[in-house]
């Protein structure tokens, strides 16, 4: 296994920068793994592949609005530092732009002095910063970093948003991501009735989508890749919905590869979906067996990512490649605000 195998030539001119309306307007490429069929239909034909009892797994985080600028104490360099994930109260664990610079003991300032920043801990070498964050008094980070903090999109979109929630989903509950769970963009509150009414139960799962996801996998072995760690929560609710669909004969429908990660992370060898929560650094690659899905619902990824490769091992590599060149032939929109697949 090469990651060259997981590479393919994607037109820039086919990079959505902002979604379609109304979002179940978007196009769906739908794959039978088994034959290799492909059928061409649009997001809101879903319910017609649903049938009573179905579960569709949802990522329910929200992205947080958590790119924000700073400059340093002493020397009044401009910083960028995106928050990741909350260690413990008032420090985050952070990315910073440029990293080398930035190193424990540095002081940073926010918004003219109203927070400020202490970095405290390297995290990694690729400018991962552990920081303090301290703001004036009876002023709440969050909401500090709402006011002055803007929407992390991944590098390919260089389009501003025309509206911060057009990179939210429908479902989305608690601010933890760095980045949106973006199969679950496509919906609507609409189409989510329509899946019910087909007798659809929807299951929220949590994963706190990290940056790494976007980063192509620069190992020549997939193999030799160190796979990020995203914190994840599989309620009791969801385990037991999951749970009894299985039992019944009924399919598991993950909606992105987010639900995935965390479905696969919280069940046993049988597939039985236990209640967790805690980080994951669970990578599927082709060889992987799924216990806990039985569907998969999800955009068109980046060359020589981690996404493509648990995609590839769900629908298999060969199957899913020549799906990819029939949907660059098609012109379908790839990346976070692009097209859909449903690989049954």
């Amino acid at each position: 296994m090469r990651t060259d195998d997981f590479d393919y030539d994607l037109p820039s001119g086919l990079i959505a920068q902002h979604p379609v309306e109304p979002r179940d307007a978007c196009r769906l490429l739908v794959l039978d793994r088994a034959s290799g069929q492909m059928d061409h239909r649009t997001f809101s034909d879903l319910p017609e592949y649903l049938v009573a009892g179905d579960v569709l797994v949802v990522n329910e985080t929200k992205v947080l609005p958590a790119r924000l600028s700073a400059v340093k104490d002493e020397t009044g360099g401009s910083v960028e530092v995106l928050l990741l994930r909350e260690r413990y109260e008032g420090a985050w664990e952070c990315l910073v732009k440029p990293g080398r610079r930035v190193q424990p003991g540095t002081r940073l300032v926010f918004a003219d002095g109203r927070m400020t920043g202490l970095v405290v801990d390297v995290i990694d070498d690729r400018g991962g910063r552990l920081i303090q964050f301290r703001t004036e008094k009876d002023v709440s980070f969050l909401s500090l970093v709402h006011e002055i903090g803007e929407m992390p999109l991944p590098p390919y979109i260089t389009e501003p948003l025309k509206d911060p929630d057009e990179y939210q989903t429908v479902f989305a509950r608690d601010e933890r991501s760095a980045a949106a769970p973006t199969a679950g963009l496509h919906f609507t509150p609409e189409l989510l009735e329509r899946c019910r009414e087909a007798g659809a139960r929807i299951a929220a799962v949590e994963l706190d989508v990290g940056l790494d996801t976007f980063r192509p996998v620069s190992e020549a072995d997939p193999r030799d890749h160190v796979m990020h760690s995203e914190h994840y929560r599989v309620s009791g609710e969801a385990a037991d919905v999951v749970n009894e669909a299985r039992a019944r004969g009924r399919r598991v429908i993950a909606v992105g590869t987010t639900s995935v990660r965390a479905l696969e992370s919280a069940a046993d060898e049988s597939g039985s979906v236990r209640p967790m929560e805690g980080p994951t650094r669970l990578f599927i690659l082709p060889g992987y067996r799924f216990v806990a899905t039985d569907a998969m619902i999800t955009n068109f990824h980046v060359p020589r990512s981690t996404l493509l490769m648990m995609v590839s091992a769900f629908a298999g590599r060969e199957t899913l490649m020549r799906a990819y060149r029939e949907a660059i032939e098609r012109r379908y929109r790839f990346l976070s605000f692009g097209d859909a697949m449903l690989i049954l």
